[in-house]
């Protein structure tokens, strides 16, 4: 949703500060009001949704130097002076500085908000751009980072970008090694970019009790050994992301302290009875099906739903072969780099082996694989059986149909009614085999 703008009205005389704010307020204009250049400046943040609308002569700071402090910082921001009867020679000076335009005292209500239209117009325009701009920098960095031209990945990419901006809780899943964590990280710095902590913790990693003192911290004295506070992951995450990883191995306990933290928005450190206000987005990740499991009973139903408000699905790589040749490609040069060696070349008999793989460690085996290419262990050393069996005549089949059906269901850009015209098969018979392969 595009945000409301606004005008920021820079004025000292009570009365014309009042009328102009009715004025503006009537035409259906949000507009805030201060009395000197040094309130508004702590107002105008980075990116500021709005223009300015300033009198020329105020107390401390006057206009001009407000439009010089603002156009400095942002040239974009259109900048409104008002001007007193005979000030032409400021008013020139001020179109001069960068000032959008001028308005002469005595003015009517009409002209006022005539010229912030416009001006509100021009900046709504300026900051889309912007933003535009923006999410094309993130896809661009979400393909470089996320690699793959896959459905599902495609699919993964979109949904990062449509969820960054927005203050909403994630839950990844995905099996071992498909890359749960990288996907969070991507989250994090799209929505912080280079501010704000990311806090990452494995629920599965430490025993029940050091979990409770690692999430929410303790005060001096709150259990034996506990000489000094300690702010715990989830109050030093705030304003940034928490990011709990094998969340379904989380003990049933804590898990009860996480939803009321996810309900609230507050803590309670161990040993205090103090509540502290939290505001972070959470990103849950998981290899096992929560919504299964909390139909079992492992896993709190209420705490799986206040988890689940998007979720993002993370295919196997067995699932997307596809993209096995560009990200062994890319990790063979990284692992190249690391050990200061010459990137041995991929020939198609390598890639032949590496796409019969199963992968079950996924992307993180995928890696290992390259590693041990880059420092001259060949692929048998760290390819499983599977990869040196002979494959069926059906397997081979089902495995070069999946890929040519994958390739030109992405370059159609999901359109069925183009793929099955390119390939020159029937809708249905293309629409049951999209289903068997899982890209639908």
């Amino acid at each position: 949703m595009k945000p409301q703008l606004s005008v920021l009205l820079v004025e000292d005389d009570p009365n014309v500060r009042l009328g102009c704010e009715q004025a503006m307020q009537l035409a259906g204009i949000a507009v805030d009001a201060v009395a000197s250049a040094e309130e508004a400046q702590r107002r105008l943040t980075a990116g500021f949704p709005g223009i300015v609308v300033t009198d020329m002569r105020l107390p401390g700071a006057d206009g001009m130097a407000l439009l010089r402090w603002v156009v400095e910082r942002d040239a974009d921001l259109p900048v409104i002076i008002i001007t007193g009867h005979g000030d032409v020679t400021l008013a020139v000076e001020a179109m001069r500085s960068g000032a959008y335009d001028f308005m002469q005292k005595p003015f009517s209500t009409g002209d006022l908000i005539e010229v912030v239209r416009r001006a509100l117009e021009k900046r709504e325009l300026v900051l889309e751009v912007e933003a535009l701009r923006r999410r094309l920098d993130h896809r661009d960095d979400l393909e470089s980072r996320l690699i793959g031209r896959s459905p599902q990945m495609a699919k993964v990419r979109q949904l990062i970008l449509d969820v960054a901006g927005a203050a909403v809780d994630v839950l990844i899943f995905g099996e071992t090694g498909t890359g749960k964590e990288m996907v969070a990280r991507c989250l994090h710095d799209l929505s912080h970019p280079g501010q704000d902590n990311y806090v990452a913790i494995n629920c599965g990693g430490m025993a029940d009790t050091l979990l409770d003192s690692e999430l929410f911290g303790h005060e001096p004295g709150a259990f034996t050994g506990a000489q000094k506070r300690r702010i715990g992951k989830i109050e030093y995450a705030s304003g940034g992301t928490l990011f709990l990883d094998e969340v379904e191995s989380m003990p049933m306990a804590m898990q009860i302290k996480l939803l009321r933290v996810l309900q609230e928005r507050v803590i309670e450190r161990l040993g205090s009875n103090q509540r502290i206000p939290v505001s972070c987005r959470v990103v849950a990740a998981s290899k096992d099906d929560l919504k299964l499991l909390s139909e079992q009973g492992k896993f709190r139903a209420d705490l799986y739903y206040r988890l689940n408000v998007v979720r993002i699905e993370l295919p196997p790589l067995r699932e997307r072969r596809e993209d096995i040749p560009a990200l062994y490609d890319e990790f063979l040069l990284q692992a190249a780099k690391r050990y200061n060696r010459p990137p041995p070349p991929l020939t198609s008999d390598c890639l032949r082996r590496l796409m019969a793989q199963d992968w079950p460690g996924n992307i993180r085996e995928l890696r290992n694989a390259a590693d041990c290419h880059a420092l001259g262990i060949g692929l048998d050393a760290v390819a499983s059986p599977a990869a040196n069996t002979p494959q069926s005549l059906t397997e081979a089949v089902d495995n070069y149909e999946r890929l040519l059906i994958t390739r030109e269901f992405t370059l159609q850009e999901g359109n069925i009614a183009r793929t099955s015209e390119a390939l020159k098969v029937a809708r249905t018979t293309l629409y049951d085999k999209l289903k068997k392969y899982g890209l639908i």
